[in-house]
């Protein structure tokens, strides 16, 4: 967590159309997780770009970003 967030502060963002809130300072792969997918098996549209998974614990998300996230289901 940054330095200048306050503790237990929530952002706004829109994941695949829905509003939800997250802690602030938190990132793409704290998200993934915190909504029970495994960061590995996603992809992840960040604010209209691709978010390559090997940079998801690195892009901090910030108040209104706008994510899509695919995952990835396995069978046979």
């Amino acid at each position: 967590m940054a330095q200048n967030d306050t503790p237990n502060a929530l952002i706004s963002l829109t994941v695949n159309g829905e509003p939800h809130r997250i802690a602030a300072g938190s990132t793409i792969a704290d998200l993934v997780a915190h909504i029970g997918l495994d960061p590995t098996k996603v992809a992840v549209e960040h604010n209209a770009e691709i978010a390559p998974r090997s940079t998801l614990a690195d892009v901090t998300l910030g108040e209104g970003d706008i994510l899509e996230i695919v995952h990835f289901v396995g069978g046979g």
